[in-house]
Formats: C-alpha cells, sequence, structure tokens
C-alpha cells in the first residue's frame, strides 16, 4: 500500500466540465435542453455542440487564460457556453444584462476580455456601446435566436460590420473532434464573475476548477436531486453562474428548460408542459409567480391527481394565504361511504407528494361531509376561498430555493 502513489490515471485534476462528457454518455439520448417552440437538443447533440464551439474558439487564437465575456439571458447558447468557453481552455466571464455599457465596458477593459459573445434581442446595442470606447476591444460574436421574431433581422445590418462571427458560424466550422482543453491542475482559474457594484466598485472573483466541481455537487446534495430532474432557468445564468446548476444539471443528466426572461404566465405554462421538478430564485421572485393570477389554473392539476385516490369520493382546491408564499394550496376532500379506514390529512399530503411536483403539493387538506355547491351541481369555490380565508395564515416558509421535486 506504501507504494500507491497519484498518477494520471487516478488523479486527474477535478473539473465541473467532466459533469458533460459524462453526460453524452450516460444520458446521451436524453433531452438537455428545451427552449421555446422548436429547439430541442440531448446530451449527446449539446456534447458535440460544445466540442464545435471549443474548437473554433481555439482555431482563433483563444487559449489558455483568454477571458472570454458573454453577454446573454438564459437561451441555450448561454448553457452551452458554460462549457464550450473553458473547454478551449480559456477563462469564462458572465456580465450581468442589466448593467448600464459604461459598466460593461469597465469590466471588459479590466478582464481584458478577447471575445464578447452577445446575444442579438437583449444586448447588441448595449455591447456595442460598451467597446465603442476601447483602444483594444475584444471580438464580438453575435448569438441570434431563432425563436425570437425579429432576431438578426435587417434592423441588424447596420451593426452587422462591428461582429466578426456569428454564434451559428462557430458551430458550423468546429471539429467536434476536438480534444477539449482539461485543466493542467485543478486550481486552475475556469471563471471569472465580478460583484454588481450596488454598493462600491464592482469586484473580480475568479473560482477554480476543482472550486466549482466540489460547489455542484455539494447542491445536488444539499437539494437532494434525483437523476433526470426537469430544470427551469428562472434564475439568470450571470448571477453567480446559476448557483452552480448549469454543470450541475449535467451531472444528473436533466433537462434545462431555458427562459430568456421572467414571465409568470410563460413560467406556469412551462411548468405544465414539460413537468418542471427544480427551480431556483430569490424570495421576491417566488412571491411574484404566487401572486400571478395564472397561479388558478393549477388548482385542476391537483384535483385530477387527488381524484386517482381510490377512497377520494369529490375534491375542490383553493388557495390558503400563507406567510411566505402568499397563498398554498388548499385542498377540501369528501371521502367515499363506508371506508374502514379514513385517511389523514398526513397521508393525503403524502399521497399528493409522491405523484406531482412539491409546489402543487396542498398544504391543508380539509375532509368534509359534502361541498357547497350550486342548484346546477356546480362546486362553489368562492365559499371554499372564503373558509380558507378564516383558517388564518399556513406556517412561515424559509429559504431562497424552491424545491418542487416529484
Amino acid at each position: 500500500m506504501e507504494e500507491l502513489k497519484p498518477c494520471a490515471a487516478n488523479s486527474p485534476p477535478l473539473t465541473p466540465l467532466s459533469f458533460l462528457e459524462r453526460a453524452a454518455t450516460v444520458y446521451g439520448d436524453c433531452t438537455s435542453i428545451v427552449y421555446g417552440a422548436n429547439t430541442v437538443y440531448t446530451w449527446r447533440e449539446t456534447n458535440l455542440r460544445c466540442l464545435r464551439v471549443a474548437s473554433s474558439l481555439s482555431s482563433i487564437g483563444i487559449g489558455k487564460s483568454d477571458v472570454v465575456s458573454v453577454l446573454s439571458p438564459n437561451t441555450p447558447a448561454m448553457y452551452e457556453l458554460q462549457f464550450a468557453v473553458p473547454m478551449s481552455g480559456a477563462i469564462l466571464n458572465n456580465i450581468n444584462t442589466r448593467l448600464d455599457a459604461r459598466t460593461v465596458s469597465v469590466l471588459l477593459r479590466h478582464c481584458e476580455s478577447k471575445l464578447l459573445f452577445v446575444d442579438d434581442v437583449s444586448s447588441r446595442e448595449l455591447a456595442v456601446e460598451a467597446v465603442a470606447t476601447m483602444t483594444a476591444p475584444p471580438i464580438l460574436v453575435f448569438i441570434a435566436d431563432k425563436e425570437e421574431k425579429g432576431s438578426g433581422g435587417a434592423d441588424v445590418a447596420g451593426q452587422v460590420n462591428r461582429f466578426s462571427y456569428t454564434y451559428d458560424e462557430l458551430i458550423e466550422r468546429g471539429d467536434p473532434g476536438f480534444k477539449w482543453i482539461r485543466p493542467g491542475s485543478e486550481w486552475d482559474p475556469v471563471v471569472l464573475n465580478y460583484t454588481s457594484g450596488t454598493t462600491s466598485a464592482p469586484k473580480g472573483v475568479v473560482h477554480c476548477h476543482r472550486g466549482l466541481f466540489v460547489m455542484s455537487l455539494d447542491s445536488l446534495i444539499d437539494w437532494t436531486v434525483p437523476k433526470n430532474p426537469v430544470y427551469l432557468w428562472t434564475l439568470p445564468i450571470f448571477h453567480a453562474n446559476g448557483w452552480t446548476f448549469p454543470w450541475g444539471i449535467a451531472a444528473v443528466g436533466g433537462t434545462n428548460v431555458c427562459l430568456r426572461k421572467f414571465d409568470a404566465p410563460l413560467i406556469y405554462r412551462l411548468i405544465r408542459d414539460h413537468g418542471v421538478t427544480h427551480m431556483c430564485g430569490a424570495p421576491v421572485v417566488l412571491s411574484i409567480l404566487s401572486a400571478s393570477q395564472d397561479v388558478q389554473p393549477l388548482d385542476h392539476p391537483v384535483e385530477a391527481v387527488m381524484y386517482t385516490n381510490p377512497v377520494v369520493s369529490e375534491v375542490a382546491v383553493v388557495a390558503r394565504p400563507d406567510e411566505f408564499w402568499g397563498e398554498t394550496p388548499c385542498a377540501f376532500v369528501c371521502l367515499k361511504p363506508g371506508l374502514r379506514m379514513k385517511p389523514t390529512e398526513k397521508e393525503m399530503i403524502e399521497y399528493c407528494r409522491k405523484r406531482m411536483p412539491r409546489y402543487m403539493v396542498p398544504k391543508t387538506v380539509s375532509f368534509r361531509n359534502e361541498l357547497p355547491k350550486t342548484s346546477t351541481r356546480k362546486v362553489m369555490k368562492f365559499v371554499l376561498r372564503e373558509i380558507a380565508k378564516k383558517m388564518g395564515q399556513t406556517s412561515l416558509s424559509t429559504g431562497q430555493v424552491l424545491s418542487i421535486n416529484k
């Protein structure tokens, strides 16, 4: 045993980039990215796209220790660049798209960015203004969005000469067999972030491969994320690298549901359409979602699931006030007659938890002999809402991460 020593075979540098390579092998045919009406990729396809972009970056002179910046919302390209940029050996720098042009220019100068990826819809004008006064501006790469009307259209003609390449060109010209640049040491830098600068000048924060590898796994373990989750990108990736979930979701072969901007009705539709199990957001974001009028249609899926319980005769779900979320589901249940063993509230909640996203699970189950109905036998939910209000608020919830595990 004394002769057992570290070598290349047993001690490769830890890096979160290895999660993508593994996902392409283990989860190759599983869906990796969903976006808009027509964009769907598998993990095998995502890996090849990232290799192509990394290859193209290398071919134009981007390499080890160069900084590559990105101005983009949560699109498929933004997700891919979390892997593709460091796979070329470069250091990834995600920039907050909400900053003004002067601040963006300062950050680009400070990090000596060699190349800047720019989303057409949200950041083209911001980027052009930011680099206008730079004596050594970065190479500009234009990211068109086929899912957005007008992206890459005629209005770009006057500025297109400022861009050296398009993202699609980098994918087309890249080599899918590219041997991505593995870190020489797990302490090599992989990401450069900047603070928002709300209290003072922005400060740079550098992360190494080992740090992000460990943080990615820590986040998965702490949240008990299972294999093949469906993750909705409500949290901007430019905020602390999406709390490491770009790499973490690859590690568990999940599906990334990309979201360009915060839109409550769209978020609820995506949750329903794709069976979203996880999402992240600050309390204010989740409060906005809770207050959205589109929360009401989710009552129907909850009721549909509860009707699959053989002891349930009738059920109606309404909102009950909650100290933290604003509202949570409250189920009024009529049981079938003649039951030898009647379920408890806890058992009904557990039944739901096993069959639906956790955010849909009722926090309250109230058993009733009958539900209030009109003369045409329609359930009077307005009466049940008043009853739920009189129950008072449910207990205060805590935390900044909304877990909606199935």
